[in-house]
């Protein structure tokens, strides 16, 4: 298999992604820290009342049940499935559904089945971007042979790579595209709006057990992680950007590790190209691969953006509203897409160094970041239907009052009980 032949065959994988214009789904992973209840410090997943405990009750009637050495790992239901980030962070995937409402009451089905395991144990499950208590050296790596490998790789990279594996929780929104050229049109579009995400949904006013002196600590932690896997994937800011050319990004850089016939092998600083098994290639290979960078937005069979802090789910919702409103409205997309193409990767970079400096507060290019904000919140406000606008509410009421999460809680922090200031991110199981 030539070069050439690889390159067609991770394409053709991305390519297999494309949907009917009338069968474009969303996506959403959610991420929590499981906590003791009496002081938001970080549940093990060892141990009798540890994580792990937890997941066996769980999974009683699971559909399936992955295990490494005897642990578990992930539980898969119906509609959704539950994993676990390098410090036991618990996230809940839910089945890509083109239905804002259906996301909804799968996220409650699943509080519903799990958060009476917890409250037995006096724990809870807590929606934010960075853990409000115990620091990075006090958590434990879950028993994952893959985390243990990226956490040894990650010694020699950026000084919060190690923050990033144990100390962050996310919110991810996928999207689907019709074709190349509609897949060029959402990640220009994507990345080019990313710092405004990033500062939309920050929600980490704590780093290391303290007040941050910084704004955005997931986008300043990104960028202190690993420059071969994080950031802006190069081009994507630029005309007729192709399926290849996210290819040849992946195959110009390190993957760590790669996964073949079951097998974990290290591969460390050769790049993807130099790890092939040019004749035994499989699509299982092809996924595992394009599952080790991490840019803001990332290509597998659909587009995932990954700038947003964990957020509370009413907020989470939010977000799946904000990205249907903008990527699934044809005339919303067009206009982006015209508004942006002055916008390249430098501009990007200089807003994510503004917003880590003053937040959503921040000027991008000539223009407040706030202004923009609401901008694409009445956008996405006349690309939804009148069933799904609801679902932006929590996040206008912020915006308007030109605050986001992390101002909330520093004004809380300031003026209540510590642990109180982050009572509004426990997640309850009454209805939202």
């Amino acid at each position: 298999m030539t070069e050439r032949n690889i390159v067609n065959k991770f394409s053709e994988y991305i390519k297999s992604g494309e949907k009917d214009p009338d069968d474009l789904r969303l996506g959403l992973e959610l991420e929590h820290f499981v906590v003791y209840e009496k002081d938001l410090s970080t549940v093990s997943y060892y141990g009798v009342d540890g994580v792990e405990s937890s997941l066996e009750e769980f999974s009683k009637d699971a559909k399936n049940i992955k295990r490494e050495d005897g642990h578990i790992i992930e539980v898969d239901k119906e509609d959704y499935y539950i994993t676990l980030e390098p410090g036991s962070q618990l996230e809940i995937s839910v089945e890509k559904t083109d239905s804002i409402f259906k996301i909804e009451q799968t996220y409650k089905k699943f509080l519903d089945e799990f958060l009476p395991i917890l409250k037995k144990k006096n724990q809870a499950l807590i929606n934010l971007g960075y853990h409000p208590v115990t620091r990075i050296e006090e958590i434990k790596l879950i028993p994952k042979e893959r985390y243990n490998i990226m956490y040894e790789y990650f010694n020699s990279k950026g000084k919060y790579a190690h923050n990033m594996m144990k100390g962050t929780a996310a919110t991810q929104v996928s999207i689907d595209y019709t074709d190349e050229t509609d897949y060029a049109k959402k990640i220009r579009v994507s990345n080019a709006i990313s710092p405004v995400l990033y500062a939309m949904f920050e929600n980490a006013y704590i780093f290391e057990g303290q007040p941050t002196k910084n704004h955005c600590v997931r986008a300043l932690i990104w960028e202190n992680c690993d420059d071969d896997r994080t950031g802006i994937v190069p081009g994507s800011l630029e005309d007729n950007f192709k399926y290849t050319d996210y290819v040849n990004y992946i195959l110009n850089k390190p993957p760590i590790f790669t996964v073949r016939n079951g097998k974990i092998i290290k591969t460390f600083e050769k790049k993807v190209i130099e790890v092939i098994d040019e004749k035994n290639l499989t699509e299982e290979e092809i996924r595992h691969l394009m599952s080790m960078f991490f840019p803001d937005v990332r290509t597998k069979t659909y587009i995932e953006m990954r700038m947003m802090d964990s957020v509370p789910f009413e907020f989470a919702l939010s977000s799946v509203a904000l990205i249907k409103g903008l990527f699934y409205d044809k005339k919303n997309l067009d206009f982006l897409y015209e508004k942006v193409k002055k916008i390249d990767e430098k501009q990007v970079n200089l807003g994510k160094e503004k917003i880590i400096k003053n937040g959503l507060l921040s000027l991008y290019g000539e223009n407040n970041m706030i202004d923009i904000a609401k901008k694409l919140l009445n956008l996405a406000q006349e690309g939804l239907n009148d069933d799904e606008k609801k679902y932006l509410v929590p996040l206008n009421n912020l915006c308007y009052n030109e605050i986001n999460l992390y101002e909330r809680t520093k004004k809380l922090y300031e003026n209540t009980d510590r642990l109180n200031a982050f009572d509004w991110a426990i997640a309850k199981g009454e209805a939202i």
